[in-house]
C-alpha cells in the first residue's frame, strides 16, 4: 500500500505540472480555519459544541445523527444561510422558536466569533465579534468554504438556475464588487418586471421609466458578465486536469458559458424584446438567462455521462473551485466533505485523501457512517485528525 502511495504521487506531481506549485503546496501567509462551534436547537441539535483541529476533523455515526447538520451550521456561519434548506425556519429544531450558532474563526492569528441567530417570525441576525451586520453580503467572503456533497448532482441534473448560483456563490466569495452588482442587478430586474406587469394592468406605457432600468440592469449585468467570463476561463484548464486526475479516462471534457451577451448588445437585446417583455410581463433577456453547460466529448454530460464520469465531474469542479479560490484569496477556504466514502468508490477516496496528505488542503470536515472506515483510511495515510461521534443530535463524550 505505502509503495502504490508513492508511486500515485510520483504521477500526481508529473501530472499536475501544468498547474502552478503554490496550487499544492501550502506557502500562503494566512491560514484559516475554524476553532470552536456552538449549536442550539439547530436542527436536531438542541445542544452541541465542539473544539477542532486545525486540518482533519471528521464526524461519524449513523444515517439521520446530524453528522451533516454540522456542516450545514458551518456553512450557515460562512454564507450566512444552508446548503441544503432554502427556507431558515425548516432549520429550527422541532417544537423549539429558535436556533443559535456560533463559532470562532482564526484568520491569519487573528480571532473572529461569529453568531447567528433566528427568531421565528423575525429577521435573521448576523453578527462578527459582538457586532450586527447592517447586510448579510459584507460578511461574505471572509471566511470562505468549500463543499463536496451528494447533493451536488443537481448542479448537473437541475436546471440552469441552480448552474448561475453555483456560478455566483464561488465568485462572491472572492469578489465583493460582483456580489453587489449581483444583488443590484436582482433588485433592477425586480423592478423591471413589476413595471411590466403595471403596464398591463393600468393599461399605459412609459418608456422613459422602463429605460431607466434597461440602464442598470445593462451597468450591473455587463459587470457581472465579463467576470464570469473571467472566472470561468481561468476555471476550465485547471477543471480539465484535475479531472483526467481523478477519472484516468479518455473522454474530454468542458464547460460552455451559454450566455445570451456572448454575442449580442444588451441594450439591442432589451429593445428587441420589449415586445415579447410587455406580453409575458416579464424580462426575458439578460445575465439572469444564462447557464453553464457542461460538457463530455462534445455532448451534455448529464445526458451520456454514467454516475461515475458525473462524480468524477464534479469533485473536479469543486477542486479546481478551490484552487481558484486560494489563488484569489491567498489562503485555504475550509472544505466541507459530505458523506464522501460512502458515495465514492476507492479510487476516488484515494485521490482525495492523497490531496489532503500533500498539504493541498487546509482544514477538512468529513461526514461519515463508519467509524473503523474512516480511522482506517486516514491512519493509513498518515494523516493527523480529530474524531467526533455523533448520536441523535448529540456528541458522545
Amino acid at each position: 500500500m505505502k509503495r502504490k502511495s508513492k508511486f500515485f504521487l510520483k504521477v500526481f506531481r508529473i501530472k499536475v505540472k501544468g498547474i502552478t506549485k503554490d496550487s499544492y503546496f501550502y506557502k500562503k501567509k494566512e491560514t484559516l480555519y475554524l476553532k470552536k462551534l456552538s449549536l442550539s436547537n439547530f436542527k436536531n441539535h438542541s445542544r452541541s459544541d465542539f473544539h477542532f483541529g486545525e486540518k482533519i476533523n471528521c464526524f461519524v455515526g449513523d444515517n439521520g445523527s446530524g453528522k451533516t447538520n454540522i456542516l450545514d451550521a458551518i456553512h450557515y456561519l460562512s454564507l450566512s444561510k444552508s446548503y441544503f434548506n432554502k427556507m431558515d425556519t425548516q432549520n429550527i429544531k422541532f417544537n423549539e422558536d429558535f436556533f443559535i450558532l456560533k463559532g470562532v474563526f482564526i484568520k491569519a492569528n487573528e480571532q473572529s466569533e461569529i453568531q447567528c441567530n433566528l427568531q421565528k417570525g423575525e429577521q435573521k441576525i448576523l453578527k462578527c465579534n459582538g457586532k450586527k451586520y447592517k447586510r448579510f453580503s459584507d460578511h461574505i467572503g471572509g471566511f470562505p468554504i468549500v463543499v463536496i456533497s451528494p447533493t451536488d448532482s443537481n448542479i448537473i441534473l437541475d436546471g440552469s438556475e441552480i448552474r448561475r448560483r453555483y456560478i455566483d456563490s464561488s465568485i462572491a466569495q472572492y469578489n465583493r464588487k460582483y456580489l453587489k452588482n449581483l444583488i443590484d442587478y436582482n433588485k433592477a430586474l425586480k423592478q423591471r418586471n413589476a413595471l411590466l406587469k403595471s403596464f398591463t394592468e393600468k393599461q399605459y406605457f412609459n418608456s422613459l421609466t422602463l429605460e431607466t432600468f434597461d440602464n442598470q440592469l445593462i451597468t450591473f449585468g455587463m459587470a457581472i458578465f465579463k467576470e464570469r467570463v473571467h472566472f470561468l476561463d481561468l476555471l476550465i484548464s485547471v477543471f480539465k486536469k484535475y479531472y483526467a486526475l481523478i477519472a484516468n479516462e479518455k473522454e474530454v471534457v468542458n464547460i460552455i458559458y451559454s450566455s445570451q451577451l456572448n454575442e449580442n448588445d444588451f441594450a439591442q437585446l432589451l429593445k428587441s424584446s420589449l415586445s415579447k417583455d410587455r406580453m409575458s410581463q416579464y424580462t426575458n433577456v439578460g445575465i439572469h438567462k444564462d447557464d453553464i453547460v457542461f460538457e463530455m466529448d462534445n455532448h451534455p454530460i448529464k445526458k451520456i455521462g454514467s454516475q461515475g464520469q458525473q462524480k468524477s465531474f464534479l469533485i473536479a469542479l469543486k477542486l479546481a473551485q478551490f484552487d481558484f479560490m486560494e489563488k484569489q484569496l491567498g489562503f485555504k477556504p475550509i472544505l466541507l466533505l459530505d458523506d464522501i466514502f460512502d458515495k465514492l468508490d476507492d479510487k476516488r477516496v484515494e485521490k482525495i485523501i492523497s490531496f489532503a496528505r500533500e498539504g493541498f488542503f487546509g482544514q477538512v470536515f468529513i461526514t461519515d457512517t463508519h467509524q473503523e472506515r474512516t480511522e482506517e483510511i486516514l491512519n493509513s495515510s498518515k494523516i493527523e485528525f480529530k474524531m467526533f461521534k455523533i448520536e441523535n443530535g448529540e456528541v458522545e463524550k
